[in-house]
């Protein structure tokens, strides 16, 4: 008879560590899966800085090249304008020339 009420506490015994075991993973699973989604949110707050300074040195890049290009126009222009206005200059002689003829 002892041995049917060993064998029966040996069962309970089992059954407790068991169910221990099974409460003790319920709570080690959630932790782990709070850890992941934790890691998962770190990750992407990363993902979303670095595309973010990324896409600020992008912009960056394209004003700096666009003030360097109408930097370029406007020298450009300058040096045209200054051109046109030698050649127009070295007209007024000949102009004046003829408005003097036209008018004597």
């Amino acid at each position: 008879m002892a041995e049917i009420s060993d064998a029966i506490a040996m069962i309970k015994k089992a059954e407790s560590d068991a169910e221990q075991l099974i409460a003790d993973s319920k709570d080690q699973s959630k932790d782990m899966i709070a850890d992941a989604k934790l890691k998962a949110e770190e990750s992407i707050s990363e993902v979303k800085i670095a595309a973010e300074e990324e896409a600020q040195k992008t912009v960056f890049d394209a004003e700096d090249k666009a003030k360097k290009e109408a930097q370029s126009i406007a020298e450009q222009s300058k040096d045209e304008v200054k051109s046109l206005k030698e050649k127009a200059m070295g007209n007024v002689d000949e102009a004046a020339a003829i408005i003097v003829k036209n008018i004597l």
